[in-house]
């Protein structure tokens, strides 16, 4: 079977129990990796390799090593045995994709999602999940030992997901003109190759599957995601061209409230035409007792961001409604709320014991978003403040606060940096969570100014986890730091860090 790369070389395909892919280049040689012991090799772009995988990196690529150069693979783990293709060679590092498994490694199990490999939605669905929560501690530790010179750090084992599948309760899927072939349809002349809704081939925002189904979103979901597909394509209505800017049809955003078992549906679109989607919102809202909320987002400008200018309530209400450990909180379709609400818990929970709260602290939480932690930690604490730029959520914040009664949490919505200077109380705890870019060094200063005695950090990202933790270190003592897998599958995790004042 042929199949053509952005490389334009031929390349056969076949499969495997092992490995749905396996690649074989005709047109190339390959010396492996010993071959190269002892003498002196310079590496270069289309270069072909055996390699055998020593790690994993963050980021989700494995690492070997060509006479002491480092070379980064794309879908390769640990003990694999890969014949590769450089496709980028910098200074330091070469980056590389599997062209043939030769051996796989004892961690590959057979992934469940005919999509495993070519989505960016998962894409370490072919790795044991225990080898999976291996390598994210891993992650977390090399971070901290390499990136912020953390010793020693106690990092506990992490706490799994409950669900390794169906845990999401929000999904973005975009609308495309050109759909993405996966290998076994290129020979199909009955698909239509202008259209798509699904998820994207990772590192691109223009290669779009037309996904059927995603493991990683409750049935109901795919029930509707279906619909909607057969809705659109019977509408005549085309779907947004990523390329040319043109179309109709841009993202379909999909929330679940797993405590209520309520569904919000919302559809992205480049312009306001409610006579376009509001037939879609009423098949839907009439065929699903649980689709509670159907919204209609505009975004007029090229950013390919399933965000609205605007927006419109098309059926139900604007909102649906979720519960973390006994608090309410309303979801709007443009504010955040963790993705694994069972994991979000488990997070939480991890917060709130590393605040060590006894009913007399005054708490600051920066990047306090719709106040799901602030009102968390609200019942230990004499008074909570949050912080958050984003108008919006902070509104959101205060709803919620008022839906669960709680009185002793304010917000302040303004940079971080300016609403630093606007807290009157010295706090006894900050609690922050930024996101994944980490605190800026100016933030960093004002905290170390402000001389909480104690702070819990909680991140996204290992690396500005360390950098930060880094700048605290001459005023804080890392004691613990405790990973939660929020996100089976993928190589993201989160991470609660408790930090104790230096005497």
């Amino acid at each position: 079977m042929a199949l053509s790369t952005a490389e334009n070389q031929p390349l056969l395909v076949t499969a495997s129990l092992c490995h749905p892919l396996r690649v074989h280049y005709s047109n190339f040689g390959a010396k492996p990796l010993s071959s190269y012991i002892g003498h002196t090799m310079t590496v270069r772009n289309g270069q072909i390799l055996d390699l055998r995988i020593e790690k994993l990196i963050f980021g989700g690529r494995g690492l070997a090593r060509v006479n002491g150069l480092a070379i980064f693979v794309e879908r390769a783990v640990p003990g694999d045995e890969v014949r590769v293709r450089v496709f980028k060679k910098k200074k330091n590092h070469a980056e590389a994709r599997v062209i043939e498994l030769i051996t796989p490694s004892p961690f590959r199990i057979e992934p469940p999602c005919r999509y495993s490999g070519f989505c960016g939605g998962c894409t370490w669905q072919f790795l044991d999940y225990e080898k999976q929560l291996f390598f994210k501690r891993e992650h977390v530790v090399e971070a901290l030992e390499h990136i912020g010179q953390l010793r020693n750090i106690r990092v506990h084992p992490i706490i799994p997901s409950e669900k390794r599948f169906g845990y999401r309760n929000k999904m973005e899927f975009s609308f495309s003109d050109r759909r993405w072939l996966l290998p076994e349809e290129l020979p199909r002349k009955d698909i239509q190759k202008d259209f798509a809704l699904g998820l994207h081939v990772p590192g691109t925002f223009d290669k779009v599957l037309d996904t059927e189904s995603c493991l990683l979103m409750p049935d109901t979901g795919n029930n509707i995601l279906r619909d909607v597909r057969h809705h659109v394509r019977k509408s005549g209505i085309a779907p947004y061209g990523l390329r040319s800017h043109e179309g109709f049809w841009r993202f379909l955003m999909l929330r679940h409230a797993s405590s209520h078992n309520q569904w919000m549906v919302n559809i992205i679109t480049s312009e306001e035409q409610r006579s376009w989607v509001q037939p879609l919102a009423d098949l839907l809202y009439e065929k699903y007792q649980n689709i509670t909320s159907v919204v209609n987002n505009i975004n007029t400008r090229k950013a390919g961001i399933a965000v609205g200018q605007w927006e419109i309530c098309l059926s139900g209400e604007p909102f649906i409604s979720d519960k973390i450990a006994g608090f309410e909180f309303e979801i709007s379709a443009n504010s955040f709320f963790q993705t694994n609400t069972a994991g979000a818990a488990r997070l939480y929970e991890t917060v709130k014991a590393y605040a060590g709260l006894t009913g007399r602290e005054i708490v600051v939480d920066l990047y306090s978003g719709t106040g799901t932690i602030p009102i968390f930690l609200s019942d230990g604490a004499r008074k909570v403040v949050g912080i958050e730029i984003s108008e919006g959520a902070v509104q959101d914040a205060q709803k919620n606060c008022r839906e669960n009664r709680i009185r002793n949490c304010q917000f302040i919505c303004k940079d971080i940096k300016k609403g630093l200077k606007d807290v009157t109380d010295i706090p006894d705890v900050m609690v922050i969570d930024p996101p994944r870019i980490g605190m800026h060094k100016d933030v960093v200063n004002i905290v170390r100014s402000l001389s909480p005695g104690r702070i819990v950090y909680i991140s996204c990202n290992p690396t500005t986890l360390a950098r930060d933790l880094a700048m605290l270190k001459e005023d804080y003592h890392v004691v613990e730091v405790q990973p939660v897998d929020m996100f089976p599958h993928t190589y993201h995790i989160e991470s609660v860090a408790r930090l104790e004042k230096l005497p």
